[in-house]
């Protein structure tokens, strides 16, 4: 029998919150929190493989400010990124939720959900997807993969957070 895994994808590329070529929508708080749930589920399970992107391709591109491994050595220079990963994504709250996007590059796979938090007075930009996948043998069962997990390219505003107090809905 194959297992179920639930592999979270973390995704931030050059993409930002103000492109208007986005097929984007808000979900609803319960929709988010239950998203949530899983998320956090899987990691206190302690069933799940994280695996962390460094450098990308897309970084050779990029402002060196708005890379992983830059945003890593300013917020957690001595802290294994794994632990660290753990740590701050189980801190995500539907509060942090700014919007879901479409994957215009693969639409046949889920959306992407896109959250903010504050480090050290600058705005951390988080982009996640959920699949399940099939995965033989491996001993876990759910995997994270972070792609991305960098300052924002643009200071976030309330109204970027439809479920923060100040921010609407």
């Amino acid at each position: 029998m194959i297992p179920n895994v639930l592999t979270f994808l973390i995704w931030g590329a050059t993409m930002s919150l103000r492109d208007k070529n986005l097929v984007k929508k808000i979900e609803s708080k319960h929709e988010v929190m239950t998203y949530l749930e899983r998320l956090h589920y899987a990691l206190k399970s302690g069933k799940a493989d994280i695996r962390f992107q460094r450098k990308r391709m897309s970084d050779e591109n990029k402002d060196e400010r708005y890379t992983n491994r830059f945003t890593f050595l300013n917020l957690f220079q001595d802290e294994d990124e794994v632990d660290v990963l753990k740590r701050e994504l189980a801190r995500l709250g539907y509060q942090d939720y700014i919007e879901t996007v479409k994957d215009s590059d693969f639409p046949e796979r889920s959306d992407w959900r896109v959250f903010g938090k504050k480090y050290s007075c600058q705005d951390v930009y988080i982009k996640i997807r959920v699949e399940l996948l099939n995965v033989k043998g491996n001993g876990k069962h759910n995997s994270i993969f972070v792609m991305s997990f960098h300052f924002a390219e643009y200071d976030f505003s309330e109204h970027d957070f439809p479920y923060r107090k100040n921010g609407g809905k």
